[in-house]
């Protein structure tokens, strides 16, 4: 992104400030939230985006939540506080870095049993500023490790949006294009519009346009025959929650253009922070898929497209199967078949 460029989440004084993201690219405009309420919303309405944008910014709320805890009684504060804990992880239910936040941000409490409660705050901030760090250096670190599986003069093609917008910069799925290119500037790239909240026309293609990578927005349903008339090279997706055997869930048609890729022979590569695995799920049918409202489909800014009345569904992701993906693509490396083996050696790392 250009150096005017603000990040898409960051901290303004004692209050979140994040690009609002329903608005882009026909306007930026920077939110101010002084409350976990606040930012909890933010979430529910894809303010931001973005599984591990999402995990840093419930860090944050929990770092407004406390300071808004009126007690100096430790244990009525920690009370207090894992209800709110409680209300931020369950603003959006997929993404596996949001519950991954609020654990280690709780296990604060844990681990400092006689701190005061001036203390805890402090040291609540002090993580909640280290989960944004860290994201920013496994983005690039990702990036650095992708780059190796785009082969020159890539024709990539990308689903949703996996930059800097779904992070807290820099990117997943993006930040193996922006490595690949700063290393071959003749790549390019397919960016799916990404239907229904349009992630990949109006964020991707706005991303790679501000970075001088060229892309070009295709219809979702315009994927397979790109990779039938041999004009697709790879494809790299991000990731919302990976199940301990490599199962993935990304946004909605990610699935399909997967199985469209393995139809083809096209390498399908999964970029994303261990934050998103969950070792707790044996396997991608335990991941619970978020269900939006189906107005998102019947309506486009707000203007009904569809007859009145019609029913609608509206998932929000699906799963990729393990046996699809021909690596994921991590900040300490690429994961490859067995993923259950290199999956546990990853977290242990």
């Amino acid at each position: 992104m250009p150096e005017k460029y603000l990040p898409p989440i960051y901290w303004d004084g004692d209050a979140v400030a994040m690009i609002d993201q329903r608005i882009l690219p026909q306007r930026e405009k920077v939110v101010r939230l002084t409350t976990a309420q606040q930012v909890v919303k933010a979430i529910k309405n894809m303010t931001i985006r973005g599984a591990p944008a999402v995990g840093v910014a419930g860090a944050m709320a929990l770092v407004l939540g406390a300071r808004g805890i009126e007690t100096a009684d430790p244990e009525v504060f920690k009370k207090r506080f894992a209800r709110i804990c409680q209300q931020v992880k369950s603003a959006r239910p997929t993404g596996n870095n949001l519950s991954w936040a609020v654990e280690r941000i709780f296990s604060v409490l844990v681990e400092n049993p006689r701190a005061s409660v001036e203390q805890i705050n402090q040291l609540i901030r002090r993580e909640a500023d280290e989960i944004l760090r860290e994201d920013v250096a496994a983005n690039k670190s990702i990036g650095e490790w992708g780059r190796s599986v785009i082969p020159h003069g890539a024709r990539i093609m990308t689903y949703c949006n996996a930059g800097a917008l779904a992070t807290a910069d820099y990117g997943t799925a993006l930040g193996v294009i922006r490595a690949a290119h700063a290393a071959d500037p003749s790549v390019q790239v397919y960016a799916c519009e990404t239907r229904p909240f349009l992630q990949g026309s109006r964020l991707t293609a706005y991303e790679l346009m501000c970075a001088g990578i060229p892309v070009t927005i295709i219809t979702d349903n315009a994927a397979g025959s790109l990779m039938q008339q041999g004009r697709v090279d790879v494809v790299v997706v991000g990731a919302d929650r990976i199940a301990a055997n490599g199962d993935t869930a990304n946004k909605i048609g990610t699935y399909t253009v997967a199985v469209l890729a393995n139809a083809h022979d096209i390498p399908f590569y999964v970029a994303a922070p261990r934050s998103t695995i969950d070792p707790s799920l044996a396997d991608g049918t335990g991941i619970p898929i978020e269900q939006r409202s189906p107005a998102e489909v019947t309506h486009l800014n707000g203007r009904r497209i569809a007859p009145g009345g019609v029913a609608a569904l509206n998932p929000a992701f699906d799963v990729t199967p393990n046996r699809i993906i021909s690596g994921i693509i991590t900040e300490v490396g690429i994961l490859r078949k067995p993923y259950k083996k290199a999956i546990r050696e990853a977290l242990q790392k």
